[in-house]
């Protein structure tokens, strides 16, 4: 029975692998692990019954979370986006842009699925819409189907990591910290992976073209009628539009100086991209709209398609991180204002009825609840496991390991890939995250950046064969008999499961690079954030000294501070002695001060 006792922390987190293996549903396991152990602690009184009355007030408080209300937000921003049919018109248009160039249907998958990220945050709805959409034309035109199946999961993942990600409002809710921190410090990176599976598919342009083919010239549909492809225009366009981007990142800090009045020397990264983005799209915004109201003839088919398929997503975008990262509103209030955006935007386009709008509010209703109710069982879970001093066993197990952060770093990130195998990014935030965070915290580890590094790890969740979504996603929408093309009418062949999984191979190593690069590199999580505004305790005691009192640390007869004369025999008399054991007449003046006004205490604990 002693050793239960000593060891009720451990067997309590195995009792909860037991649950998770036998089958049971992550929520009701993660609730039905932490009542069973609870009430087995008190028995054993490992811990008092008083535990128990705690739980109340905890689900409540995840009731009453504003943060969590992003979650239903984007979520519905995404599905109705997804529904009105803006994945298509974008992998349509952005198609025909690089389908001349090897690699061109693959690029323009990438990039469709970095704003479909930055526009929806939800990996199903990227996944089986491209899936859909492009895997089909793909096929149609020689493309690798193991190519083409994993650029098209790899890019639907893509919405793990750009703001506004799903997963980066659960890990700050978990790890206490700013959503719009946790959007800054990921927006760089979640780029610079798209990036990273640009190089790849260009890589394999170059070395293996066999498996990336062009896009043949019948197929290209955006043509003028001397058959030019019209790519000048769309040139000159994106030129006019570059210039005046970087125009604005330069003087970004002369635009805040004369915004508010006062001298502003630096401005975060994020904010310089996302405006200077958003400044030359509305230039070409501009520039298309004069050419098709006065009918110009100015810009080619191509070009005219671009701009007015790209502007929406585009604006959205600015319209939910760019107030997000402005400061304008918060996450909350920016996947609110997103949403409602969205519907706009559906209803504009008229491709958004009532029956789609009630099947996304219906989808929205079901993934807002599958989180709550995995939060509602954490919660029980955590409560439980803290009151066992888990949290202690945890922080013991891993600070003891060698190489220090280093060390610890490595361990974490091994666990997280492999668990990452059997549990999702929903899962690994709530039942892990919360052990490794005060750890983190307590070794000197910016949780920002912690966080972001989880998330980019948990990523790779959804492309782990045998058991990633996003495979699942894609095997649902992927051909798997045989079928003729309605533009080639050639026969086309399966898409096999094990060319999937191996598809997903190579950029599951690429996001493994990401790791390691963001590990070497903080800098490029923290180079995003605001600089932390550091103050100088003594400096401001010793200004209210010199405005309290004189050079020599009296005080003079005009401080409301000042001590009353009292007289010799005060104590005999039974009068009120004079504070000085408050710090009146201490031989310090800064601490005496200090003490009276309470601040020696909250100076020691920063």
């Amino acid at each position: 029975m002693e050793f239960l006792v000593t060891n009720y922390a451990p067997i309590m987190f195995a009792g909860l692998i037991v649950f998770l293996l036998l089958g049971f549903p992550v929520a009701f396991s993660l609730g039905a692990a932490g009542l069973m152990f609870g009430f087995i602690g008190i028995e054993l009184n490992v811990f008092p019954s008083s535990v128990m009355a705690w739980l109340p007030q905890r689900l409540i408080g995840i009731m009453a979370n504003d943060t969590l209300l992003a979650v239903p937000f984007f979520t519905l921003m995404g599905l109705i986006l997804e529904r009105s049919g803006m994945a298509e018109d974008l992998l349509d248009t952005v198609g025909q842009v690089f389908g001349p160039i090897r690699g061109g249907l693959a690029l323009a998958v990438i990039f469709v699925g970095a704003l479909l990220a930055a526009t929806t945050g939800v990996v199903a709805a990227s996944v089986i819409s491209m899936g859909l959409i492009s895997l089909p034309i793909m096929l149609r035109y020689g493309y690798d189907r193991r190519l083409a199946s994993g650029v098209i999961a790899a890019s639907g993942t893509l919405a793990q990591i750009i703001p506004p990600s799903l997963v980066l409002i659960l890990m700050a809710d978990q790890l206490g910290k700013s959503v719009g921190d946790m959007y800054k410090g990921a927006f760089i990176p979640g780029f610079m992976l798209m990036g990273l599976y640009v190089v790849w598919v260009a890589f394999l342009a170059i070395f293996k073209p066999k498996l990336v083919p062009a896009l043949p010239v019948e197929a290209r549909i955006y043509r003028e009628s001397n058959g030019n492809a019209g790519y000048t225009s769309l040139i000159v366009v994106m030129g006019l539009s570059t210039i005046v981007a970087i125009f604005l990142a330069s003087h970004m800090a002369d635009i805040h100086t004369w915004w508010e009045g006062k001298l502003v020397t630096d401005v975060a990264t994020d904010e310089k991209i996302v405006t200077a983005m958003c400044g030359g799209t509305f230039i070409a915004f501009v520039i298309a709209s004069i050419n098709r109201v006065f009918k110009l003839g100015l810009l080619s088919k191509l070009a005219e398609r671009v701009t007015f398929v790209l502007i929406p997503p585009l604006l959205l975008i600015f319209l939910v991180l760019g107030t997000i990262f402005l400061g304008i509103a918060t996450p909350t209030e920016g996947g609110a204002m997103g949403a409602m955006a969205a519907l706009i935007m559906g209803f504009a386009r008229r491709r958004l009825n009532m029956t789609l709008l009630k099947q996304a509010l219906g989808s929205t209703t079901k993934l807002a609840s599958f989180v709550m109710f995995i939060m509602i069982g954490a919660t029980t879970f955590s409560l439980v496991f803290q009151a066992a001093d888990g949290p202690k066993w945890v922080e013991h197990l891993l600070t003891s390991l060698p190489g220090g952060q280093a060390g610890f770093l490595i361990v974490v990130n091994v666990m997280i890939f492999f668990l990452a195998f059997f549990l999702d990014y929903f899962e690994l935030s709530f039942i892990v995250v919360p052990l490794l965070g005060p750890v983190a915290e307590k070794m000197g580890i910016d949780l920002i950046w912690f966080g972001v590094l989880l998330a980019v790890n948990m990523q790779t969740s959804f492309m782990h064969p045998p058991f990633g979504f996003a495979l699942f996603f894609l095997r649902s929408v992927a051909p798997d008999k045989q079928y003729v093309d309605r533009v080639t009418h050639k026969v086309i062949e399966p898409v096999t499961t094990m060319q999937i999984y191996k598809g997903a191979v190579p950029f599951v190593l690429i996001q493994l690079v990401m790791v390691g690069v963001l590990i070497a590199f903080p800098g490029i999580v923290t180079g995003a954030l605001d600089k932390p505004v550091v103050v100088d305790m003594q400096k401001i005691d010793e200004q209210m000294m010199n405005q309290l009192g004189d050079h020599d640390g009296g005080y003079g007869a005009d401080n409301p501070f000042a001590t009353p004369d009292v007289p010799a025999d005060a104590g005999a008399a039974g009068a009120t002695p004079a504070p000085a054991a408050e710090g009146y007449g201490s031989d310090d003046p800064a601490k005496a001060l200090q003490d009276s006004l309470g601040t020696a205490p909250a100076a020691e604990s920063k």
